[in-house]
């Protein structure tokens, strides 16, 4: 008589600790991203250090014109919703700076992070060209041994990517993510690309009473 056989044990997966990024479809509608492109497309003033293709905007916060308000009052649900996942408490919060970039044709933006802020966002005012969608890259800290298993036969997984690519955004779009996380923007091969980013911060965060509150 044949033994049954044991089952095999059952295995189980944590993804422990992962990174929020959060896409937001049609946060601004059309008539209020052609007004911001509007008021803000002749406003380019810095050439950017590493592509003649990309132009920014000076430093804009939501005084400085009717329609940043709107915008600011559109991102509040959100960067609330996303305030959530980072800290686990609905905080408020507020634009600490927003700034126009305009990338032409061949132009690329370098892995970089924001520095002095807590939530960062990209809002899109044109349709992008998928290969020059926004890259979020991984840090190379944060592990004790670095090795690579990069080969015909490896799958890449949420494990081992080196980088994620961001879904492909409309025109109105919205993308919040961590605001030390490093991204990128490939070189665009497409028409004129155009986004608002900005960076945000929580008013206070208090931990079991020592409390620390941002202003500007």
């Amino acid at each position: 008589m044949t033994e049954p056989s044991s089952p095999s044990p059952r295995a189980q997966v944590f993804e422990l600790f992962p990174t929020p990024v959060m896409r937001v479809e049609g946060c601004l509608d059309a008539a209020l991203v052609a007004g911001v492109l509007a008021q803000l497309g002749d406003g380019l003033s810095q050439a950017n250090h590493r592509s003649d293709a990309l132009a920014h905007s000076r430093l804009l916060s939501p005084e400085d014109a009717p329609l940043l308000r709107e915008v600011a009052q559109r991102l509040d649900a959100p960067l609330r919703e996303f305030g959530t996942l980072l800290f686990g408490e609905a905080l408020q919060w507020r634009l600490k700076e927003m700034w126009l970039n305009v990338m032409q044709a061949g132009g690329q933006q370098t892995v970089h992070n924001h520095a002095n802020s807590f939530a960062s966002g990209i809002l899109y005012l044109s349709d992008c060209e998928p290969a020059s969608n926004t890259a979020f890259i991984r840090s190379l800290g944060g592990r004790d041994y670095v090795f690579s298993n990069a080969n015909p036969r490896s799958a890449t997984g949420p494990f081992n990517a080196e980088r994620w690519i961001g879904p492909t955004p409309a025109a109105g779009d919205l993308l919040l993510f961590p605001s030390y996380l490093l991204h990128e923007v490939p070189v665009n091969r497409g028409a004129t690309r155009t986004t608002l980013a900005f960076n945000a911060m929580p008013h206070r965060l208090d931990a079991w009473g020592y409390a620390m509150s941002f202003s500007s």
